[in-house]
């Protein structure tokens, strides 16, 4: 049958999907807007069904504070192509618009909201199967309470921070969510840090001390022979040495003896509290690298994050903080 203009573009407004779908799934439903819809829908959930193994490594991520709630959530979906189209932003707009009228704690809940006379996730779905690529929400953070400053980096919707301050404080607020944007702290402060991190940053900074300290031992057994470190660093180098002649193969296996022996040696007679001191100071360094207020401040090298804070007010400091992006890291 013949569908009019008017209706393909009553049905695109309805579904924003494109003019040849709106057309064909009017044809095919014989002009019942519902129908039109519900064949539209269908087709994006065969679509996410059939792409549901794509990575989903390009978006939209979106921001907001409102009324005491503030939220950020991502559209992620396979190209950049489909993440920068408006009707993409505009549909990431509205979820993140419904989540924090709502207040919603969880991505579930998010999901589960009303929106254009469907629910989230259905408008999700049906996303796939106007852009035809696998299409779903991630990323969702939630803070409560007043004084959030909220900051989409560069307004490219690719990167969202949060930053909720003791008090108001605009200006420092907005200066320390760049910062989280930029400098990607893992915790507050070192209470903050989740115990298993702690105990996993230890124990490679342990394993990291304990290397340093045998590598240390080999290199000087080794210029003690009379050993190029080059050539005895790896088999390759020797390998490599011996083909142009500047060691033989007597002198190769004399190196990987003393390689040998001497990391056996020195990680029997390892000064533990010599480790212990080496990988404490490497945890501080962890601490201060990744722990938001003891992190350098970026607009000023020489003061942290608190103590920029504390130059505006004694009292002031961050409570809260979220960070999302889609940039590989």
């Amino acid at each position: 049958m013949a569908v009019s203009i008017a209706d393909i573009q009553k049905i695109r407004k309805m579904t924003g999907a494109g003019l040849a779908d709106c057309k064909k799934a009017l044809t095919d439903a014989e002009g019942d807007f519902d129908k039109a819809v519900q064949i539209i829908r269908e087709k994006g959930q065969a679509i996410a069904a059939k792409r549901s193994d794509r990575e989903t490594s390009n978006g939209c991520v979106l921001v907001k504070a409102d009324n005491g709630f503030s939220a950020m959530i991502a559209l992620k979906c396979e190209t950049d192509f489909v993440a920068n189209g408006k009707d993409f932003i505009a549909l990431t707009q509205s979820i993140l618009d419904a989540a924090v009228a709502a207040k919603a704690k969880t991505l579930d809940e998010v999901k589960a909201l009303p929106l254009n006379g469907s629910t989230v996730q259905d408008e999700v779905i049906a996303r796939s199967g106007i852009t035809g690529e696998k299409t779903e929400l991630d990323g969702y953070f939630y803070l409560e309470g007043d004084n959030v400053s909220v900051y989409d980096h560069m307004n490219k919707h690719l990167l969202c921070t949060m930053v909720q301050t003791n008090k108001p404080a605009e200006e420092q607020a907005h200066a320390v969510a760049m910062q989280v944007a930029a400098m990607n702290p893992v915790a507050l402060d070192e209470a903050s840090v989740p115990q298993e991190v702690k105990d996993t940053e230890l124990t490679v900074a342990i394993e990291k001390t304990k290397e340093e300290q045998i590598n240390k031992a080999v290199e000087a057994a080794l210029k003690k022979a009379g050993f190029n470190l080059y050539i005895a660093e790896n088999e390759e180098h020797i390998a490599e040495g011996i083909a142009k002649g500047n060691i033989t193969e007597a002198q190769a296996e004399e190196i990987r003896k003393i390689k040998k022996e001497t990391a056996e040696q020195k990680a029997a007679n390892m000064p533990e509290q010599m480790v212990q001191n080496i990988a404490k100071g490497r945890m501080a360094k962890f601490y201060k690298d990744s722990c938001l207020l003891n992190q350098e401040f970026i607009q000023d090298s020489k003061q942290t994050v608190a103590q920029y804070l504390q130059a505006a007010d004694k009292e002031l400091t961050v409570v809260a903080f979220k960070r999302f992006t889609l940039r590989a890291e």
